[in-house]
């Protein structure tokens, strides 16, 4: 049986990340990076596709599981007949090679255990040759080798292509596992220690989340958020990816199947705000400096997306032989989106860049020439259409939002050279520009019969995007338009509590069959507009809404589904935590203000 995105929880290394189900097993792990081929790929398949299973005999789901602390250190606890024992998962911050750690503690009573490894290269395609070699396990194919040790020593027998033991632990006992990935044609990396490396592990955690600044209400969930966020930074450059995951379906047993396993230009803006808003003044820098290393070159080339250092050439692949998360296929990985035209990236990059300096984070010397370039690209190119924040596969189109965040590149220029007249630049173009921007959008967007901005130029359709109107400074809050867009929005495209991020009937614009879920971020920014537009209440009762979507530790995916009850798309999803973290401290702000 296909287990349920949200039974699902999240280990990770800041480099890479793997999903435990609720019934002891890693069904989603690529090494060494999140954006390398998987080793268990069983997410997108079944067993044979590669996983790694540990559980009482017999037994199919947990008794309950947390997370230690604040910390992304996993505690699975087991309730039998004859016994309690706890499993701790973890990956401990890599010095060189990623390790997996999981550590089987009785507690009450007498457990009889059972282990199953069952190791499948590239995405489950390749099964390695497994041996033994210094009293370990290891499995080589092609460039990957994987050691499997334990301490003390279990024994272990091959059995179906799969690496299995069997074992007993009473109150007090111990037994850690240790699964440790390296280039085959390079000496095994050093050992570490399990029980040492959960100790690092927990310390490390806890000093990370208690810098966070916010103190107000919602703080538990803010914190778990924002380690959320954490683990899905590449640590040696900065950034963040949009998921660790792969083609989770965006419906069930659909086609909107796609890699997350890059970084989004336009989550920047966002992960900025709420990582310094939350006093993470270094991650917020960390992330404006992996902007600028990607971004740096001709403003013709400007990409929606990067590869977790930079790299810009994602492309995209169906992996015929996984039939899909639930028979959602296909299965893809690189993603075509990245040679979209977008044109609201070069607002996020601007405001993202305007932020950090206003947050006081030193500017790169190079930055502004490099916006000011991004600027002249802009100003003979914003009238074009694009494909727009949806990435749509359909035509292109003068999408609202689109242009709106061609005003923001605009208005952050002015606000930039008003602020330090020192820098070069002309005010008065930007200027010229930003008030043609915004002219044009008001006549062309505007529906004024309807009280309300479209998805794009002369369309019916709405969109959740529109939200962000007031939020990014476009028009005020109380301007009888963005009220009514924010009415319009909710009366039109909210299903079941939660808002979609367009018409479900808007095939023809994106240009895919099939329907999605409510979009969770979207619900986000209703409450961000509800709280703007002066109904606190009422944002803060969507808010709270929300926040019980998340699962038992306090994950969310990329959507939900209302009538299912049940996460949809790949998992956990960072723009929906981004979402989480920054209405939270919105309404916050608001409770302490008050």
């Amino acid at each position: 049986m296909t287990r349920r995105i949200d039974d699902y929880a999240l280990i990770g290394d800041l480099q890479t990340a793997a999903l435990v189900g609720r019934d002891g097993s890693i069904d989603w792990l690529c090494l060494p990076r999140f954006d390398s081929s998987a080793c268990f790929a069983a997410l997108l398949g079944d067993e044979d596709d590669g996983h790694w299973r540990i559980a009482p005999q017999g037994a199919t789901t947990c008794a309950s599981r947390r997370y230690l602390d604040d910390s992304l250190v996993l505690e699975t606890l087991w309730e039998t007949r004859t016994g309690t024992v706890k499993v701790t998962d973890f990956m401990p911050q890599r010095d060189r090679a990623p390790d997996v750690v999981r550590i089987v503690e009785g507690v009450r009573g007498r457990v009889e255990m059972s282990a199953v490894l069952r190791l499948r290269f590239d995405y489950g395609s390749i099964v390695p040759w497994v041996r033994r070699s210094e009293g370990h396990r290891v499995a080589v194919a092609g460039p990957d080798a994987v050691w499997l040790r334990s301490e003390p020593q279990v024994k272990t027998w091959g059995q179906q292509y799969a690496t299995c033991s069997s074992f007993t632990v009473t109150a007090g006992e111990r037994v850690a596992f240790v699964l440790t990935w390296h280039p085959s044609h390079e000496r095994r990396p050093a050992l570490v220690d399990p029980f040492e490396s959960l100790e690092h592990s927990l310390a490390d955690w806890r000093e990370w989340a208690g810098r966070c600044a916010y103190r107000g209400p919602y703080r538990d969930t803010v914190v778990r958020s924002l380690i959320t966020l954490k683990a899905l930074t590449y640590a040696p450059t900065g950034g963040i990816v949009a998921a660790p995951t792969t083609s989770l379906p965006e419906e069930i047993g659909g086609v909107r199947n796609w890699d997350y396993r890059a970084c989004w230009l336009r989550d920047s803006s966002l992960t900025l705000g709420a990582l310094l808003a939350a006093g993470y003044a270094d991650e917020a820098a960390a992330w404006r400096d992996w902007l600028l290393r990607a971004v740096a070159g001709d403003p013709a080339d400007l990409q929606i997306m990067y590869g977790p250092a930079g790299e810009r050439r994602l492309p995209e692949t169906a992996l015929p032989w996984l039939r899909g998360y639930a028979d959602s296929a296909p299965v893809r990985i690189g993603n075509a989106a990245v040679e979209q035209f977008q044109l609201d990236v070069y607002g996020e990059v601007m405001d993202t860049l305007h932020l950090a300096r206003e947050a006081g984070i030193p500017a790169e010397r190079h930055a502004w020439n490099l916006q000011l370039s991004l600027l002249g690209f802009l100003e003979s190119h914003w009238r074009e259409p694009d494909e727009g924040l949806w990435e749509v596969r359909g035509p292109r189109r003068h999408f609202t939002h689109s242009k709106v965040m061609a005003w923001v590149a605009a208005d952050r220029a002015v606000r930039t050279l008003e602020a330090d007249p020192s820098l070069p630049g002309e005010p008065g173009r930007w200027r010229a520009l930003r008030d043609e921007i915004h002219a044009e959008v008001c006549d062309r967007a505007y529906d004024p019969g309807r009280n309300t901005f479209t998805q794009s130029y002369g369309s019916a359709e709405l969109d959740a995007a529109t939200l962000l109107i007031p939020r990014v400074g476009f028009l005020p809050p109380d301007d009888p338009r963005v009220i009514g867009t924010v009415d319009a929005v909710r009366a039109g495209l909210t299903h079941r509590g939660l808002l979609r991020r367009y018409s479900p009937d808007s095939g023809a614009v994106d240009g895919l069959p099939g329907r999605e879920g409510a979009f969770l971020v979207c619900s986000f920014w209703l409450a961000d507009a509800l709280r703007m537009t002066g109904r606190p209440a009422e944002a803060r009762e969507l808010f709270e809404r929300l926040a019980a979507l998340t699962n038992d530790v306090g994950l969310l995916a990329e959507e939900y589904d209302p009538v299912a009850r049940r996460q949809l798309g790949n998992f956990p999803q960072a723009f929906s935590h981004i979402g989480l973290v920054a209405t939270a401290l919105a309404l916050g702000g608001d409770e302490t203000a008050g």
